[in-house]
C-alpha cells in the first residue's frame, strides 16, 4: 500500500520559529512586535474569521516592516541558515520515513528557510510547499521607511490581546483590546495598503490553513494516493485546515508538541524532545493504516510495537534513548482533550523556549 507522509516545519521538525527569529533579530524590540502581530493574526483567523484571511498570515503582515528595517533575501539566507536548531533526531527520521512512503514538508515558513533546513536534513526541496517571497524586488520610499519604523515601535509596546474563553465577536474583548485590534485594522487594511511595501499584503500568499491542505490535495493528486493514505503531522493554528482534510478522509493526524489547536483537531498528541517517536508512528502507518494504527498507540509501549513489527534497529535506538519510560503518545478523546492541551501546551514550551512555544 502506497502511503504519504507530510510534515509541518518549524515543532514537528525544527525548534525554530523563524519569522519570529528575523523580527527579533532585524527590528528593535522585535519579540514584542512578531508576538502582538502573531496574537492579532489568531484573532483574525479563529475569532473573527476574516474573510478570505488565514491563519499564519503574519508572515505576510511583517514583510513590509522588514523591507523598512533593511532586511533583504541575502540576510533572511545567511540568517536562516546559521540559526538552524532541529528537534533530536529530526534527519535521521526524516531520512528513515522517505524509505517508507513519499514524503513532503508544508510550512508556513519562507523559502529562505526551507531551502537551508532541506540542505541541512538532506530533504528534497521540491518536495515542499512554503511561503515564497522576494524583499529585494519591492521598492521602498524614504517616507515610507520611517512611518513603518514609528509604527513598528508603537506595535512593539502594545498590551498583548487577552482572547477571552468563547469569544466570537470583538464586543467579546475588553475595551483596550477592542481598541487594539481596530488600530491594528487600520494599520494592516487601510495604511499599508497606501504604500508601495503595501504590495506584499496582495501578493504574497502564505502557505497556511486553506493553502495547507490544499498542497496536501497537491501532493496526494500528484502521486494518484487517496487522502486516506496520508498521514499529517502539524502542531499550531496554521495546521488545523490540514487536519481537518486528512481526518476528515480516513487519514492520520497527529500534534507533536502542538498547542490548543493543534490537540483539538488531531487524533493522536505526541509529546516529545526526539523525532524518533515519529518515525516509529510514520511506520506502523505504512504498515497498517490509520485504525490499526490508533490501535496500537493506544496501548503505546515498547512491548506492543514489538508485537506489531516496529523496525528493531529503530526501537533499538527509542529504547536506548528512554531507557525507563517512552515519551507521551495519546489518542486525544473528548475526556482528555482539555488535560493534553495544557501538558501539550506545558511541554512545546519547554522543547522550543517560553518565547516561541506561546505563539499560535
Amino acid at each position: 500500500m502506497k502511503r504519504i507522509f507530510v510534515s509541518d516545519c518549524e515543532g514537528p521538525i525544527s525548534k525554530n520559529d523563524n519569522a519570529f527569529e528575523l523580527a527579533s533579530n532585524f527590528i528593535p524590540n522585535g519579540d514584542s512586535f512578531f508576538a502582538n502581530i502573531s496574537k492579532y493574526d489568531d484573532v483574525l483567523a479563529d475569532i473573527l474569521q476574516k474573510p478570505d484571511y488565514s491563519a499564519g498570515s503574519t508572515l505576510r503582515l511583517i514583510l513590509p516592516f522588514f523591507k523598512a528595517y533593511g532586511l533583504t533575501d541575502g540576510k533572511m539566507e545567511e540568517f536562516s541558515a546559521k540559526n538552524i536548531i532541529l528537534i533530536a533526531n529530526s534527519k535521521v527520521t526524516l531520512n528513515y520515513i522517505q524509505k517508507l512512503a513519499d514524503s513532503f514538508i508544508v510550512s508556513t515558513s519562507y523559502e529562505h528557510y526551507i531551502k537551508a533546513l532541506c540542505k541541512t536534513v538532506e530533504f528534497p526541496f521540491k518536495n515542499t510547499y512554503c511561503t515564497k517571497v522576494s524583499l529585494d524586488k519591492c521598492p521602498i520610499t524614504p517616507k515610507e521607511k520611517e512611518c513603518l519604523r514609528k509604527t513598528a515601535q508603537e506595535i512593539a509596546q502594545m498590551h498583548l490581546i487577552d482572547i477571552p474563553p468563547n469569544a466570537r465577536t470583538i464586543e467579546d474583548f475588553s475595551h483596550q483590546d477592542q481598541a487594539i485590534i481596530q488600530r491594528f485594522d487600520e494599520i494592516f487594511w487601510s495604511v499599508l495598503p497606501k504604500m508601495f511595501v503595501g504590495k506584499f499584503l496582495v501578493d504574497v500568499v502564505t502557505v497556511s490553513g486553506e493553502q495547507k491542505a490544499e498542497a496536501i490535495r497537491d501532493a496526494s493528486k500528484r502521486l494518484g494516493v487517496e487522502l486516506g493514505d496520508v498521514m499529517y503531522v502539524g502542531d499550531s493554528i496554521t495546521d488545523v485546515e490540514a487536519f481537518k482534510l486528512v481526518r476528515a478522509n480516513g487519514g492520520l493526524t497527529v500534534s507533536f508538541n502542538g498547542n490548543n489547536y493543534a490537540v483539538k483537531s488531531a487524533e493522536v498528541a505526541v509529546l516529545s524532545e526526539s523525532n524518533l517517536v515519529t518515525a516509529v508512528v510514520t511506520e506502523l502507518f505504512c504498515k497498517l493504516g490509520e485504525k490499526q494504527t490508533l490501535e496500537v498507540l493506544s496501548s503505546w509501549s515498547i512491548e506492543t510495537l514489538t508485537k506489531n513489527n516496529v523496525d528493531e534497529a529503530l526501537l533499538k535506538q527509542i529504547s536506548t534513548l528512554y531507557p525507563d519510560t517512552l515519551p507521551k503518545v495519546q489518542i486525544v478523546t473528548a475526556k482528555n482533550m482539555e488535560s493534553l492541551i495544557k501538558e501539550s501546551s506545558a511541554f512545546r514550551k519547554k522543547v522550543r523556549g517560553v518565547a516561541v512555544g506561546r505563539l499560535g
